[in-house]
């Protein structure tokens, strides 16, 4: 590193520095109304706006300590109106106790035990019940078709699926046949 570029650096840390202990407490209190008393966005927004007037040396080219915090202040203002802008634009935020409540995305531990739990109370039903079932909800066919297919009336598959159902509802695990359907 040559001793100008080391030079520069040094005049523009000790220029950062003086930013920030002239301007930095002001700048913090104004924010912190902004920012509704959050102290650690207000800091960052301070960092933020010191960062800006930095980089822009034309605004610093004026030593008047007046003429100078009323940029800061527009600055700090625009950056804090941003950051908000763009917190409210993204989803909410969850804490952990949400997430851990929540099931895995791939589990499927409940859908295998609730097939099993239907596969259990399937084979406990009268074979006709059972067929009327496996025609109207596993092969999707209409009351007509599942009569047509089991060759009995289609008064017979009515009823006789209204009953298959109510067997099922009766012995599935966690399920109150007399609680209301929502």
């Amino acid at each position: 590193m040559t001793t100008t570029t080391l030079a520069r650096r040094t005049t523009e840390e000790h220029t950062f520095a003086r930013l920030h202990r002239e301007h930095g407490k002001a700048l913090l209190g104004f924010l912190l109304a902004l920012t509704r008393g959050d102290r650690h966005r207000a800091e960052d927004l301070v960092q933020e706006t010191l960062v800006r007037a930095w980089k822009h040396p034309e605004a610093l080219e004026s030593t008047d300590h007046a003429s100078l915090r009323p940029w800061l202040y527009t600055v700090a203002r625009r950056l804090a109106i941003d950051a908000r802008r763009a917190r409210l634009s993204r989803p909410a935020e969850v804490g952990p106790e949400a997430l851990e409540q929540a099931p895995a995305a791939d589990d499927r531990t409940e859908q295998a035990v609730a097939a099993l739990d239907l596969r259990e109370a399937l084979r406990t039903l009268n074979p006709d019940h059972r067929a009327v079932l496996v025609q109207l909800y596993f092969r999707g066919a209409s009351v007509r078709e599942a009569a047509e297919a089991l060759g009995v009336p289609a008064g017979t598959v009515k009823s006789r699926s209204h009953y298959a159902l109510r067997a099922l509802r009766a012995r599935l695990p966690g399920y109150d046949a007399t609680a209301e359907t929502p």
